[in-house]
């Protein structure tokens, strides 16, 4: 019995060992992919002569309030991705698994409807898609707008807003999903400013 024990108390530093090194190289694995998915897609690049489209989902406003402050920058035309149905506060808690958003977002397939659709899109070079960060990722509805306009040849831009989460995941989530289309480096817009937007976008 003794023996045993002992035995038992020698692996458990052996398995701890183990353990990290699994965990460092995945870390490390991770990282590596991140860094180089990051190194494959330009900065955003917009110049003062681009046809911009400023394409924004917003569920309380605080996304179409930066969405404003681009277009008006950029000189570009707004336009909201407005959902055929309107999401009520019950709709967007998070905290119930059986609420709408949490539904749509544990269904990677799902494509809320949308109402009205983009006109003339073939005549924009720069399309910003703006959203705010649910479950670390981009709403599903912003899939549905992407796959309603057809989008390939023009440089399209993430920008988010997010009470905690970056906008990483969502930039890698849709460049795997839409591999043939033309992303650029998108930004979190928590708080920007028209000045702020500038300076990122270099005008």
């Amino acid at each position: 019995m003794k023996n045993l024990i002992l035995t038992m108390m020698l692996s458990i530093p052996l398995f701890a060992a183990m353990a990290c090194t699994n965990s460092n190289n995945n870390d490390a694995s991770n990282a590596d992919a991140a860094s180089k998915a990051s190194e494959a897609v330009p900065e955003a690049n917009v110049s003062k002569d681009s046809k911009v489209l400023v394409a924004y989902f917003s569920a309380t406003g605080v996304t179409k309030g930066v969405a404003k402050d681009l277009a008006e920058v950029t000189g570009g035309t707004l336009y909201e991705i407005t959902p055929e149905k309107p999401y009520t506060d019950a709709d967007l808690d998070w905290h119930d698994k059986k609420s709408r958003s949490s539904v749509e977002m544990a269904d990677l397939k799902s494509r809320p409807a949308i109402k009205g659709k983009v006109e003339n899109i073939g005549d924009y070079d720069v399309v910003f898609i703006g959203f705010p960060i649910w479950w670390y990722t981009a709403p599903t509805i912003v899939n549905t707008f992407i796959e309603a306009n057809d989008l390939k040849g023009k440089s399209l831009i993430p920008f988010a807003t997010s009470g905690g989460s970056t906008i990483d995941k969502a930039c890698t989530d849709l460049k795997a999903t839409y591999p043939d289309l033309n992303w650029q480096k998108g930004r979190l817009l928590n708080d920007a400013t028209p000045d702020t937007i500038r300076t990122w976008l270099k005008l």
